[in-house]
């Protein structure tokens, strides 16, 4: 099926989930990519007070700050 009639079933609310390939899809944006940043200990203290406090990693809190901060700064994809 080439694009153009795939949008056209799509747009006339026609289920197009058969046509697709699922087990190769990707979000390659959410893709994971593995970093090593070093920090003080002063800052790991606070880190995990702050991860334990709200129940959570030391590894999602990082990653929820981090996402917060790049949202406020960046500009729309």
């Amino acid at each position: 099926m080439n694009s153009s009639d795939f949008d056209r079933r799509f747009d006339q609310g026609d289920s197009v989930v058969a046509e697709l390939d699922l087990d190769a899809a990707r979000r390659s944006r959410l893709q994971q990519k593995r970093v090593n940043v070093d920090f003080p200990l002063w800052m790991v203290e606070e880190l995990d007070r702050e991860a334990s406090r709200l129940g959570v990693t030391r590894q999602s809190i990082i990653k929820v700050w981090l996402a917060e901060r790049l949202a406020a700064t960046a500009s729309p994809v």
